[in-house]
């Protein structure tokens, strides 16, 4: 068995466990704004894992499918990382998806093909604007260095995922015209 497969297998399984976990959002730990920040980096990191596991599963193209792979490898190192930081300052990191979240994962688990391809990169472009603000915002006026160290070296990964879900986007006439 390749790596691969048992990598894809371990994060699938956990992340098909993830909603269930927990439905309720957590409680902010102390700190307001840096709380509220990992309680979304976190929400972020495990809906964007999901999804890209829902991707390499139901997504149409093969560069469809390679990005939900990028994505799943990603978001869960990023997840990773934001829970270590974390814990050296005391923030909560929720353990499962909330049910805000869910409410995006549910509609796309239903979708196949290409109708599952638009759907997924249109919300993964609207996702990383929102998140590329977010971590912006924390990285240039956070309340803990450690977070905003945290911010800033996670942007360039989300500014790669969101120009990749932009191009994914472009109907292939475009794609051909600009490699011409």
């Amino acid at each position: 068995m390749s790596m691969k497969k048992i990598l894809t297998g371990f994060v699938g399984g956990a992340l098909c466990c993830i909603p269930a976990l927990a439905q309720a959002p957590a409680a902010p730990a102390a700190g307001g704004g840096d709380s509220e920040f990992v309680t979304f980096a976190a929400q972020t990191d495990m809906t964007e894992a999901h999804l890209g596991q829902l991707a390499q599963e139901q997504g149409a193209t093969q560069e469809v499918k390679d990005y939900g792979q990028m994505l799943t490898q990603d978001h869960t190192k990023d997840y990773d990382t934001l829970t270590a930081v974390a814990g050296k300052i005391g923030a909560e990191v929720p353990k499962g998806i909330d049910a805000a979240h869910n409410k995006m994962i549910d509609p796309m688990a239903k979708l196949k093909g290409k109708a599952f391809d638009r759907r997924f990169l249109q919300a993964m472009v609207k996702g990383h604007e929102e998140a590329i603000a977010k971590y912006k915002k924390e990285a240039d006026s956070g309340e803990n260095a450690a977070l905003k160290s945290y911010a800033t070296s996670t942007l360039p990964a989300l500014q790669t995922h969101l120009e990749k879900a932009q191009d994914l986007l472009k109907p292939a006439g475009h794609k051909k015209a600009a490699t011409m």
